[in-house]
């Protein structure tokens, strides 16, 4: 797998502009870099961002009044909690609401509070497929989706896709990333299938820009990788 730092405001341009944009036309480069791996609860993802409906856990340590084994994040995307009240959750990943929680908790209530936030069960969450597939668009995904069921959403790949170059686009602390993948591979039970996010963006290459994209990734200087756990 190559993972690469995007340049964001050009990919976002050419989204707008083009229902087939060229995927990689923004690479600032690739680097060889760690091997994707997936978790089997995908929904506890550090990058995962919360969204309304969605079941979590929390845990504050040694105070199990205050500790849920469920509870929901409301249609608003708040979370209703005791001693704190209403609470935005839409949108943190769950290190950022354990830390907000903390902070609340320890300014009037306890000493050190420690808090743990997780995942339960994602709701729906949104994923958008472009590039060379037959039905271009943002789909719906409902708990753990893999990149190969993402696709498969759009009705497949085009007969003039580059299986060999699709690539997940993802917001990483405040900066766009990509990781490119071999789709033919994952196909063969060559490669792992990894599990894709809501809000991911999804770009299926087109076999007749192959050869402009090469020349477009190395014309281009390598920056910094990243690795998803």
């Amino acid at each position: 797998m190559r993972f690469v730092l995007l340049a964001a405001m050009i990919f976002l341009a050419s989204c707008a502009s083009s229902p087939r944009p060229n995927a990689s036309a923004d690479v600032a480069g690739t680097v060889d870099a760690f091997s994707w791996t997936e978790s089997a609860a995908s929904v506890t993802d550090a990058d995962y961002r919360i969204g309304p409906a969605d079941k979590l856990k929390l845990a504050v340590f040694q105070v199990p009044d205050l500790s849920f084994d469920e509870i929901y994040v409301d249609a608003s995307g708040n979370l209703q909690l005791p001693l704190i009240g209403s609470l935005r959750a839409e949108g943190r990943t769950p290190a950022e609401l354990s830390r907000e929680i903390e902070t609340l908790l320890g300014a009037r209530y306890l000493r050190n509070p420690q808090v743990t936030v997780t995942v339960a069960e994602a709701a729906s969450q949104k994923v958008t497929v472009d590039g060379s597939v037959t039905k271009p668009g943002v789909y719906e995904m409902r708990g753990r989706t893999t990149l190969m069921q993402a696709v498969a959403m759009a009705e497949g790949p085009t007969r003039t896709a580059n299986l060999r170059s699709v690539a997940v686009f993802r917001t990483v602390d405040d900066r766009r990333m990509v990781a490119v993948f071999d789709l033919s591979a994952i196909r063969r039970g060559q490669s792992r299938d990894p599990v894709v996010l809501g809000d991911d963006v999804i770009v299926v290459d087109s076999s007749n820009l192959q050869v402009a994209l090469r020349e477009i990734v190395g014309a281009l200087p390598a920056l910094a990788v990243f690795a998803y756990r």
